[in-house]
């Protein structure tokens, strides 16, 4: 703790974002940079409390009171080594992570917390700009094959954990390029996918072996991949998205955000001169209130869109922590995103009932009505409010509702793995399914979930791995299979 009094000194600030007129007119990050004397005095803001809830806040382990001096000290070296002991890929969680260790900060008890995700992010920034972030070569060959199949941060995480420990990995992605939702969810304003590729290279360089347009199941047979591996992960993401099966699903104009983003982010890549799917000059609407519902809310304000409405069935959060989720769980509070902040209408407790389309079978408005939502055995149920019928006019509809587990693919006919009642691949505590040498990690086994989740699993599953085909492991273990997430 180098400043005893900085909590009292300093309040919690965080980098400015881009003025909304200018950054809605690019597709490029949307904060500007952050003078590293603020950095060093958010540092000194960090108690160094006598027990860490941060740590235990962190699904990783990240020892943030450590790193959090250090930065304060400028001693950033020591700072990335102590923050890639636990963490892979800093600049993916320091950008894409909601920060659950903010939300157990000890400070936060009764004042801001320390702004623990954008100190993380200046310190691998300044890694990679100083040069220390180089190839991590293993020191030994182990002779022995593991597949990973998936190159989301789980699949990418173990797989990195795995080549250091001396195996040799390689990736199948089905895509055309790595990275997964890294690549092809998540918008550049976001992440700019020039950061994924860095790191990509940093890992092809300590051996890892990518492949890609090869989908596991089709080609190559899973069979292959069990015969040719002493060991296979599985690790392809939540990918099968919730639909809403209501009269006029069938309409044109209405898409999956996956639909979507995808296209969008295939522009942006030089893939496409122009989306098949875009908001320009079109009334929008996004059912689905959470992360992925405000990435296609940031596209369609770049796109263009004439205006924006985005539904959420749940009651609007209350704007300070609620007593139902106390400190240091995860607070169900009221955020406004960037891409909130840049216009849009968001319309709480309220449900789609019908989609209307004209005589050339395109959409042209949702039926709704508002909801109140009550508790039946603790489950959440909404009960329609009468006489709240309306009527949105829309041209372009867009599902963000989540997703419910896995595609059901032939790769997982072919293996033979047990499924849990959820949707999800089934696995013990050591990480393997049920069928002899295959693993799982991430959303695949546990559901849709959060990045810095994704990349802690992919680590365990990498030692539980290490440990099945060597009988021991050194690698670090930051979480088993039956830690419940907080959000």
């Amino acid at each position: 703790m180098g400043d005893t009094k900085g909590f009292l000194k300093h309040g919690r600030r965080t980098p400015t974002r881009r003025p909304v007129g200018i950054r809605v007119l690019d597709w490029n990050e949307v904060y500007e940079e952050f003078p590293v004397t603020q950095v060093r005095e958010q540092a000194a803001r960090c108690m160094d409390c006598g027990i860490p809830f941060c740590n235990g806040g962190c699904p990783l382990g990240n020892l943030i009171p450590d790193w959090n001096d250090l930065v304060y000290r400028d001693s950033w070296r020591e700072a990335i080594d102590r923050l890639h002991a636990t963490n892979n890929f800093p600049e993916f969680t320091g950008r894409l992570c909601p920060a659950p260790c903010e939300a157990a900060c000890v400070l936060g008890i009764n004042s801001d917390p320390v702004t623990i995700e954008q100190i993380e992010l200046e310190i691998i920034e300044k890694a990679w700009n100083a040069g220390w972030v180089t190839p991590l070569m293993p020191t030994t060959v182990t002779g022995r094959r593991v597949a990973v199949v998936g190159s989301g941060p789980a699949g990418l995480a173990a797989a990195q954990q795995l080549t250091r420990a001396g195996h040799a990995v390689t990736v199948f992605e089905r895509d055309d390029r790595i990275g997964g939702l890294l690549r092809y969810g998540i918008p550049d304003f976001k992440m700019e996918k020039r950061f994924l590729d860095r790191r990509l290279a940093q890992m092809r360089a300590e051996g890892t072996r990518f492949r890609v347009n090869a989908e596991v199941g089709v080609d190559p047979a899973a069979d292959r991949l069990r015969d040719e591996y002493d060991a296979v992960i599985l690790a392809g993401g939540a990918t099968r998205a919730r639909d809403l099966p209501i009269p006029g699903r069938d309409l044109d104009g209405i898409h999956q955000a996956m639909e979507y983003l995808t296209p969008a982010n295939r522009v942006q890549a030089g893939d496409l001169s122009a989306t098949p799917i875009s908001a320009r000059d079109k009334r929008v609407i996004i059912i689905g209130g959470g992360d992925t519902g405000a990435d296609c809310l940031g596209t369609a304000h770049r796109q263009g869109a004439a205006s924006v409405h985005q539904f959420e069935i749940m009651p609007r959060p209350p704007d300070q922590r609620p007593d139902s989720t106390p400190w240091p769980t995860w607070p169900l509070m009221y955020r406004v995103s960037a891409a909130h902040e840049e216009g849009g209408r968001r319309e709480f407790a309220i449900n789609t009932e019908e989609f209307v389309g004209d005589s050339a079978g395109h959409v042209t408005a949702l039926r709704t009505h508002r909801v109140d939502m009550t508790f039946n055995d603790g489950r959440p149920s909404f009960e329609r409010v009468d006489g709240s019928g309306e009527e949105y006019p829309a041209d372009l509809v867009l599902l963000a509702l989540g997703f419910a587990g896995p595609d059901r693919s032939p790769m997982l006919e072919q293996l033979g793995v047990d499924m849990t009642d959820r949707g999800s691949v089934a696995r013990d505590r050591r990480w393997a399914t049920n069928a002899e040498r295959i693993f799982v990690a991430g959303d695949m086994g546990r559901g849709q979930s959060l990045i810095v989740w994704a990349i802690a699993e992919g680590r365990s599953c990498a030692a539980a791995v290490d440990r099945y085909l060597m009988g021991e492991t050194m690698l670090p273990e930051p979480v088993s299979t039956t830690d419940t997430p907080w959000r």
